[in-house]
Parts: C-alpha cells; structure tokens; sequence
C-alpha cells in the first residue's frame, strides 16, 4: 500500500522499519520539527525523523496540520492509508479524509481504557494487571475511533515502563503491518461507553515520593515512572532517583532504611519496599547491590 506514516519518539521507529521491510510505498513521513536538545541546545531532529532519513525517506515536520496549503499537501500524495502511532499533533477532519482507506492509529493500551498521552505510565501506576495494543480506526474524537485489531500482554510484577513501551512498540509494528495485510477483511468495533478512562500526561510533581502512603503505590510509582521522569526522593540531602522496585515483607516505619548486602530496603505506610536499581546524583543506574558498594546510604530517606 501507498501509506504516510506519521510518529515522533522512539517508540514509533519499529513500526517505520516493519512497514518498509514489508514491502510498503512510504510516500512521506510526518514527524515533529526538531527541537533543541543537548548541551548546545542545538536543533535535533526526532527519532522517526533521524530514522527516516537513514532510511532515505521524503521526511516533511510542519508545526501544524491545520492550515490549508498542508492540508493540499497532505492530499496531494494520493496515500491508500496513514498510520500514526505518537505523532504528537491533532489530525483536522481533512487529513482524516484525505487517504483512501482513512488513518489508522497505533495506541498503547487495551481501549477504551488509558485514552490519551500517557497509557503504558498509567496502566503500570494504575497496578493494572495488563496492557496491550490497540489499531484504532482514527476520527475526531481523542482516542475514541473503532478498533480494527486487539492484542493483550501482562504486565510483568516489576516490569517498568522503559521495559513495557519496548515491548507493546514492538507488538504495535507486528499488528499493523497485519492489520494492512488484512484491511479488506477486518470489521471495525465501536469501542464501549463503560470502562472509559484518561491517561494524563506525567506531570513531574508526581515524581516525589511520599513513603507514608502503601508500598504497592509506591512500587508503582517507582516502576510506572521509570526511565522518565523517574520518581525521587532524598538521602542526607542528596537527590536519589529510584528506578525499579518491588515490596518487600518486612516491618519498617516509613523512610527507615535497612541496608543489608544484596538489598536496600525503605520502609513505608504499610510495611517496605525494595530498591532494585537506583541512580545517585551524577552516577549512572545501576543494581542496589552495586551502588552501595561504594556508598553507605543514610538510616532515612525523605
């Protein structure tokens, strides 16, 4: 098929690469403009981007989609489909029309649950027990289009969300490539009025650890938030970020720690948790084992 892609982050960079492998025209790939990044705060181009000019694709990054002259370009290219998988910009009626076959989006959670920016944070934070990818159909509404294919993954006990967005980017780039083998034979399924929830963006407030509430939440937070923003919390005044985590039976007040020499565990609300894998300020992450090797943590995190 004739398909523009459209995507941003890294995320969406398999699914580019599965749809040329297949065989797909690619007449252009729409992605953010660069943006400045690094020390230099130099323009940089995004992952999708980058990747499709290695690939020798036709890359256009306007800043929005809403004026006519786009648009025309947009429908210019005669594409038999769009697939967008997190574009980042919102899609006016006249480029939903505009391919032959409509726009097909590739979203990360198991619809109508975690509509919106940040479904596979929320589903970990959430403790959901699992996830998947949905290709939905694509109209004006936000994430609420008919869905053309379903596929479900657990969620693993202290699986982050790092480890989870590389799992359901892989599926997504498996499904769609499907889903166009398949087009002409799928029936597309209203999504239902009950179970609708909203996957807010991470906002970086929620990155601040409060070890009075549960262990479960926080091991949520701690694993929902990880690489990015990753949640924190403080140690003798030094900025701590903690990456992954699990509870741990064991009775502790809340930010008492206990180091012993294969773990580091926090007391909280309701009992502990166990830091798996944390960052010191300046340090690179690593397994609690070998951080505290060369480090005595302080009797209490705040």
């Amino acid at each position: 098929m004739k398909v523009v892609f459209m995507g941003t982050p890294d995320f969406s960079v398999p699914v580019l690469d599965a749809l040329v492998e297949a065989g797909h025209e690619i007449a252009a790939v729409y992605s953010q403009p660069p943006r400045p990044a690094g020390r230099g705060k130099k323009d940089r181009p995004s992952p999708v981007h980058a990747r499709a000019e290695a690939l020798g694709l036709p890359v256009r990054h306007p800043v929005s989609l809403k004026g006519a002259e786009e648009q025309a370009a947009f429908a210019a290219l005669n594409a038999d489909i769009a697939v967008v998988v997190a574009y980042g910009l919102i899609l006016p009626q006249a480029i939903l029309d505009a391919p032959k076959h409509g726009c097909l989006n590739i979203h990360a959670s198991l619809l109508p649950r975690w509509r919106g920016a940040a479904p596979i944070h929320r589903a970990i934070m959430a403790g959901d027990a699992e996830t998947g990818i949905c290709i939905m159909q694509m109209e004006a509404g936000l994430d609420t289009g008919p869905v053309l294919l379903r596929e479900a993954t657990p969620i693993g006990k202290a699986e982050t969300t790092g480890e989870l967005h590389d799992r359901l980017s892989t599926m997504g780039a498996r499904m769609i490539v499907d889903a166009l083998d398949r087009l002409p034979t799928l029936t597309p399924e209203p999504q239902p009025d009950d179970g609708v929830t909203y996957a807010t963006k991470i906002d970086k407030a929620e990155a601040r650890i409060d070890w009075t509430r549960p262990a479960s939440e926080i091991t949520r937070q701690i694993n929902g938030l990880s690489p990015f923003p990753g949640a924190w919390c403080e140690a003798a005044g030094e900025r701590l970020k903690l990456l992954r985590a699990e509870p741990a039976n064991v009775d502790l007040t809340p930010g008492q720690v206990q180091h012993t020499q294969d773990a580091l565990l926090v007391g909280t609300g309701d009992g502990a948790v166990s830091i798996l894998t944390l960052q010191r300020a300046g340090k690179k992450a690593a397994d609690a084992k070998t951080v505290t090797q060369g480090w005595t943590p302080p009797d209490r995190f705040s």
